[in-house]
């Protein structure tokens, strides 16, 4: 038999095994989706417990009204039910939000409070009729407002900020220093400032800019209620600069000299600051008081002056020998 005819009959066979596998496949796969349908529809049709997130939102509020509390919140309500109704409640959107009527539960002391019983009642209208709530977390809804009343107090960081070793923290600006807090009165004289969030940063080496919410009261609404961090991290340089002495009190005709007259003085300075230094900033000082009041062969020096951004600047001497002389 000539090759052509043994590659006609190869591919005879080929095609049968292939079609009688393709075949048996997609019964396969056809009794495969039969039986996940049913097993599907018998565990859809189960009763489970569920825990189904739902918005809840403050509506009717009038112009003149500002809230103090989050006019949005989220209940978290346990529902029993038949498997297919709490997929509609995950999946679909049967419930979308729960609406509360301003109206209807504000008070005059500037509060509103709606029941766990009234919660139930409102989430029942949103839900099926076959199901049935197991629980409500919060039990009830809470919400603060008045009428405009605001004070204007500064921010402070709640946390701390630390550079790394060989670098120093210039300056921690928060942005606005400043916020407005609305509440009732009562609360507003109780707040002479208010706190960030929680944050704690380490190791800065450069500089960090972050978006940082304030640290909620309850009934008490800030604007805004979030500020804009910046904290400044330079490199530090150690420098030095010799410094003349300056004496203090001393009495009319009289001249104090020390030996020496000028003093070297060793200090840390961040890089971005180095240039702005002017050893003028620097004052050393003796007190001729002081050295009547204990006399001796060595008077005390004190740096009693340094330039802001200066760091750890020390003397080389604290005493020195001196002569008191007439002029």
């Amino acid at each position: 038999m000539s090759v052509k005819g043994l590659l006609h009959i190869y591919g005879i066979v080929r095609n049968f095994f292939f079609r009688l596998l393709n075949k048996e496949f997609l019964i396969f796969l056809f009794f495969l989706a039969l039986s996940g349908s049913f097993w599907l529809v018998m565990t859809l049709n189960e009763t489970y417990e569920k825990e189904v997130r739902i918005p809840v939102r403050l509506v009717d509020v009038p112009d003149n009204v500002v809230l103090t509390s989050d006019a949005e919140d989220t209940l978290s309500v346990v529902l029993r039910d038949k498997g297919y109704s709490l997929w509609a409640y995950i999946y679909g959107d049967k419930v979308r939000e729960v609406s509360i009527s301003y109206k209807t539960y504000s008070k005059k002391n500037g509060t509103g409070v709606v029941s766990s019983g009234d919660l139930q009642r409102l989430v029942y209208q949103k839900v099926f009729g076959s199901s049935h709530i197991v629980s409500i977390k919060p039990n009830k809804f809470e919400f603060f407002y008045n009428y405009g009343l605001k004070k204007r107090v500064p921010v402070k960081l709640y946390g701390k900020v630390e550079a790394a070793r060989s670098h120093n923290l210039e300056a921690i600006e928060l942005r606005p220093s400043h916020v407005d807090v609305y509440g009732s009165e009562a609360a507003l004289d109780t707040i002479d400032f208010v706190y960030t969030q929680l944050l704690n940063v380490t190791n800065l080496k450069d500089t960090l800019v972050k978006t940082v919410e304030l640290r909620k009261i309850k009934g008490i609404k800030f604007v805004p209620d979030k500020v804009r961090l910046s904290a400044y991290s330079d490199v530090l340089t150690e420098e030095s600069a010799d410094i003349p002495v300056t004496a203090l009190n001393m009495p009319e005709g009289k001249v104090l000299r020390t030996f020496p007259s000028r003093i070297k003085v060793t200090y840390t300075v961040g890089a971005s600051m180095f240039r702005k230094i002017h050893t003028g900033g620097f004052r050393i000082t003796v007190d001729y008081n002081e050295i009547m009041a204990k006399p001796s062969d060595k008077c005390t020096l004190h740096l009693s002056t340094v330039p802001a951004g200066v760091h750890n600047a020390r003397m080389d001497v604290s005493q020195v020998d001196y002569l008191v002389e007439e002029k």
